[in-house]
């Protein structure tokens, strides 16, 4: 029955993030497809949906595109035979979680656009919060949408600027005027790939280059994984082209003063992955700032701290560090379930958690535990797993939270709920202690966030409700999601 079958994310109280882009342009004509596939399998943890490759010939027919896309991770959706169609020597790549009401092949990107001009290849991370207005904007001048998705009505807006427009570049610069929002573009043009961040850079992107090869990444972590050198992130608002002749080119004109940058907090708490740097800000080394501020603002004695797999594990290093503490391992996470499996039976004494983590008896027990975790968002799983540590002997379990209570939903490309669905709304942090059956609780302060993250401009609407553009007054999230 359809209802046995269980999407992953619903094991866990963890966040999710939208997508995870790439871009690649070989200028010595080599192939990029390969390239671009390794690229998105180190963004797998940003969407693991669906993915896709888009890949053109820049010296052969002017704008025939090379794509492939289909549900699950990148290793089930490509093969080698795959691989090998993908002639081009550039070429865009795409990997995708999306919210509820929209997982389907059709929504898979990078998407490719045929129009007057040409072709476009675009992949998108972000959200934007007016793509229903701009969405009836067009399908009034008779557009005809195959998705739904807001990332159609970007590539849409760009089309039709393209007609009154120099260059590729101008038409994503007169786009980027007309959408709102979360945004993080890697567009592929018959002779140019170009990147644009939204100007409060909100998600990020950076560049990379290896011998004669440039690169378009959501992370510096899949620049490691190909051998590219970092050169540096897109500006909040910036627009860069690269192409051939020119190079590296910069258009600023969208650019904001810093002090108005929001970019959102939880790429360093949870959604980037460790090894990599986002505006020049360590993701490692911010959670371990987290880490060590939870020592610093709610102590609590206990023998060993532990992490939950695998977005607690740097602040509880950090906790540790801080507090004197011993660090240990006391779970056990099984890495190969994909995104969806059977779900357990009620009647059947298997838990959906335990299924994907299990604790170590020999390491918890008699013990009292600290434990950290990266957020609580409807507390869900949070209470199963103050059970199973107290299951396995744990004799206390004191939990710390390496971000501030969730009290507002984010139209950002974030999938935070509405606030019914929070555990942190309406209730002390008293009161959720109770319901997750911790010995006490502690969250990171907000005031600590610029702290963690170098004083760059940071994005808190999700805890605070004060959001740097005024959020959409009906919430549409799931239904134009990205």
């Amino acid at each position: 029955m359809q209802e046995n079958l269980f999407m992953l994310e619903e094991l866990n109280d963890n966040l999710r993030e939208e997508c995870g882009v790439f871009g690649m342009y070989d200028f010595d004509g080599g192939n990029v497809a390969s390239s671009i596939y390794y690229g998105l399998l180190s963004l797998q943890h940003r969407g693991q949906e669906s993915c896709g490759i888009a890949v053109s010939d820049t010296n052969g027919p002017k704008g025939r595109v090379l794509s492939s896309k289909d549900m699950g991770l990148v290793n089930e959706a490509f093969k080698p035979e795959h691989l090998e169609k993908l002639v081009g020597d550039i070429g865009v790549g795409h990997v995708r979680y999306s919210t509820a009401g929209s997982s389907t092949r059709e929504n898979a990107q990078p998407l490719v656009l045929n129009y007057v001009k040409g072709t476009l290849g675009l992949a998108h991370n972000g959200n934007l919060i007016n793509a229903p207005q701009l969405r009836d904007e067009l399908a009034y001048t008779g557009a005809i949408f195959q998705t739904t998705i807001d990332s159609e009505v970007i590539a849409y807006y760009i089309a039709r600027e393209r007609l009154n427009s120099k260059t590729v570049e101008e038409a994503v610069a007169r786009a980027m005027k007309r959408i709102k929002g979360a945004y993080s573009l890697v567009i592929m043009s018959p002779r140019k790939l170009i990147g644009a961040r939204d100007p409060f850079g909100f998600r990020p992107l950076c560049i990379g280059k290896r011998d004669n090869c440039y690169i378009l990444a959501s992370e510096s972590c899949a620049l490691d994984t190909i051998g590219a050198t970092f050169i540096r992130d897109v500006l909040p608002g910036e627009i860069v082209t690269i192409s051939p002749g020119k190079g590296i080119q910069s258009d600023t004109s969208m650019c904001i003063p810093k002090e108005e940058h929001a970019r959102c907090i939880f790429e360093y708490i949870y959604f980037a992955r460790p090894d990599s740097k986002l505006d020049q800000v360590s993701v490692y080394n911010s959670r371990m700032l987290a880490g060590k501020f939870l020592a610093m603002d709610s102590p609590v004695e206990a023998d060993m701290v532990v992490g939950v797999p695998e977005s607690g594990n740097v602040a509880a290093l950090g906790y540790s560090l801080q507090s004197g503490i011993p660090y240990g391992q006391a779970f056990v996470k099984n890495t190969y379930i994909g995104r969806t499996f059977i779900k357990p039976k009620q009647k059947n004494r298997e838990s959906s958690v335990q299924v994907k983590l299990n604790a170590i008896r020999e390491a918890v027990d008699g013990k009292r535990i600290i434990m950290v975790d990266d957020s609580i968002v409807r507390g869900t799983t949070s209470d199963r797993i103050v059970k199973m540590l107290r299951d396995a002997g744990a004799k206390e379990v004191h939990m710390r939270v390496s971000s501030p209570p969730f009290l507002w939903p984010c139209y950002f490309g974030t999938d935070v709920p509405a606030r019914e669905q929070l555990i942190a709304y309406n209730r002390s942090i008293e009161e959720i202690r109770q319901i997750i059956g911790a010995d006490s609780l502690g969250y990171l302060r907000i005031e600590r966030l610029p702290e963690m993250v170098d004083g760059i401009g940071i994005c808190t609407g999700c805890f605070t409700g004060k959001y740097p553009i005024e959020p959409p007054e009906e919430d549409i999230r799931g239904e134009f999601d990205q």
